[in-house]
């Protein structure tokens, strides 16, 4: 067996899920140019992002583990680290544009009030 050959066994679930990740990915993409607003375009990359991300990573253990007969741990933390700092990520995000929507408000009121007052 060469350094390129993978058995059949280890080549197709390789490939479906490459497929299927790279599918996710891009339809998670997607959605940032498709959904309205900001609060429903971070859901989508998040969610398609990591599990393509996972898809990818299945397939690469995979692949690693039939040609060197062996585990290989990098997979394993990059997944860990991933699936850990995306969701803390967008949690982060969308909680500062909560607070800078909140702040928007209350400075919209205090203009409305004072150009009520003066008026």
């Amino acid at each position: 067996m060469s350094a390129t050959e993978l058995p059949l066994w280890a080549a197709l679930p390789v490939a479906l899920l490459l497929i299927a990740g790279s599918l996710l990915t891009l339809i998670g993409s997607s959605g940032l140019l498709r959904l309205p607003n900001f609060h429903s375009r971070m859901h989508a990359p998040t969610l398609g992002n990591t599990l393509g991300l996972g898809c990818v990573l299945v397939a690469s253990l995979l692949a690693a583990g039939a040609h060197g007969q062996r585990l290989v741990l990098q997979e394993i933390l990059i997944s860990v680290l991933m699936v850990t700092t995306s969701p803390v990520s967008t949690i982060l995000l969308m909680q500062a544009s909560l607070y800078r929507k909140h702040d928007l408000v209350d400075k919209d009121a205090q203009r409305d009030g004072s150009a009520q007052d003066s008026a």
